[in-house]
């Protein structure tokens, strides 16, 4: 695990009727995962359990998005985001996936919870241009600049925040929410 995986321009096709779980400790390492998961990122099990799941972070997604998302959960809100993942082989694919927080007995924060579907083409070709947009002030200016234009793209477009922009995006039908919430039901 510990080598370099170099990114390729080939995109994995995932199935939009199945999901991509994961469980995280509170430190982001992964404890838990299913066999899809497996099968898409092309790492054994063994070697993604205990690793970090950044395991799979690929190179053209800004690291706003992931500070949004971490910001969201750890403050116990649940958020939606499109990410663009890495596989071991060196392919990509892109997902929705909804973040949960998960709680003991006593009401603390004890993992958080992943459910992955495949991003509709529709949503990553809007998508991408402000992510490559983002990752580029990254580079130049580091996350905090990116952080400032991803808020002023938001203010423009009148949109409260990161959040509420993807759920805008993606626009489910009933039916997929409605299939979402019964997988989250039966993993959660």
């Amino acid at each position: 695990m510990g080598r370099l995986i170099i990114p390729r321009d080939e995109e994995i096709k995932l199935n939009p009727s199945r999901y991509i779980l994961s469980t995280t400790d509170l430190k982001g390492n992964i404890i838990d995962v299913n066999d899809y998961f497996v099968e898409i990122c092309k790492y054994s099990r063994d070697e993604l359990i205990g690793s970090p799941h950044n395991i799979i972070r690929h190179p053209h997604m800004p690291k706003a998005v992931f500070y949004l998302m971490w910001k969201y959960i750890k403050s116990g809100k649940n958020i939606t985001a499109v990410v663009k993942n890495l596989a071991k082989d060196g392919r990509y694919y892109w997902v929705i996936t909804d973040f949960e927080i998960r709680k003991d007995i006593e009401g603390n924060i004890n993992r958080y919870m992943a459910f992955r579907q495949a991003a509709p083409r529709k949503i990553i070709d809007t998508i991408e241009p402000l992510y490559r947009k983002l990752v580029q002030i990254e580079k130049k200016q580091g996350m905090q600049a990116s952080l400032e234009y991803l808020s002023d793209f938001l203010e423009k477009n009148k949109i409260p925040d990161y959040n509420s922009y993807i759920k805008k995006l993606e626009k489910r039908s009933a039916l997929t929410t409605f299939l979402m919430n019964r997988v989250k039901q039966l993993f959660g």
